[in-house]
């Protein structure tokens, strides 16, 4: 019962946004997931519906980056830097 609820709020919430925030060629949109082990990261361009560039503390790339980590917030901040540096 509470994870459906915990379901359905992170997608109302998620619908609210993306009414309001669209990403263009020019600008595209950033997307963040975080789950309760992992952070994910995307960055797409919704003109064409296609994702630019995706990473995740997962990736083979931040491997080591990430288990050498002290914190949670180091990982999120070695994900964005990878995003990014995709990005370019």
């Amino acid at each position: 019962m509470i994870l459906k609820n915990t379901i359905e709020r992170r997608l109302r919430k998620k619908g609210r946004v993306r009414k309001k925030i669209v990403g263009t060629p020019s600008r595209p949109r950033f997307t963040v997931f975080r789950s309760s082990r992992h952070i994910y990261a995307q960055i797409i361009d919704d003109s064409q519906g296609k994702t630019i560039v995706s990473t995740s503390s997962l990736s083979k790339t931040l491997k080591d980056e990430v288990k050498g980590a002290a914190t949670e917030r180091d990982v999120c901040k070695l994900v964005g830097k990878a995003a990014a540096k995709l990005a370019l």
